[in-house]
């Protein structure tokens, strides 16, 4: 469970990074990374106001959640 959790936390800062580069420097595909900067954003008005801030927050988040699906697992279990 710990892993698909990791999984997750990877997938959601690979995407806020994508969407930041996104943002920055127009990327000249749609894919999966993408998806949260290109549909999520723009629909919420709020998002859409701060998409640069939104994109490294979803980052962030992304990275707690890899950290918190190791915390607390042995050292020897790795």
């Amino acid at each position: 469970m710990r892993n698909v959790i990791g999984l997750t936390g990877l997938v959601l800062l690979l995407q806020g990074v994508s969407g930041a580069i996104d943002h920055l420097a127009v990327q000249p595909f749609m894919s999966l990374l993408n998806l949260f900067n290109r549909v999520v954003i723009p629909r919420v008005e709020l998002l859409a106001d701060h998409a640069l801030l939104a994109n490294l927050s979803l980052a962030a988040l992304g990275a707690l959640v890899m950290v918190a699906a190791d915390w607390g697992q042995p050292s020897g279990s790795r």
